[in-house]
């Protein structure tokens, strides 16, 4: 193999891993989100979980962070839980940066 051959190698598996940790930590982030906004919503243990679960789920609509906050606003909002779509997505990136750290010392 040429030197360029092994950049290149090297970019695309830096490449390949750094999406893979986008992809588990949005996941995770989805999940602490529900977690947090079920808190909010008066929920715990197994409901808490359930609720988790289906935030992340919302994820999968469409590309983006959009569908996951207009499903946790749409929740609050239901609840008059009496926080601002700032107040969430404030949150949404506080949690990411979490997740990010979780998902890559978890390997």
């Amino acid at each position: 193999m040429t030197t360029f051959d092994n950049r290149r190698d090297a970019t695309e598996s830096k490449y390949a891993y750094d999406e893979e940790v986008q992809f588990k930590a949005a996941a995770r982030r989805n999940k602490l989100l529900g977690l947090w906004a079920a808190e909010k919503l008066g929920k715990s243990g197994t409901d808490a979980e359930e609720y988790a679960k289906s935030v992340v789920m919302a994820d999968f609509a469409e590309a983006g962070d959009d569908d996951v906050l207009r499903k946790v606003r749409a929740d609050l909002d239901a609840a008059n839980a009496g926080l601002s779509e700032h107040q969430i997505r404030r949150t949404m990136d506080e949690l990411m940066a979490q997740a990010i750290t979780e998902v890559k010392s978890k390997g």
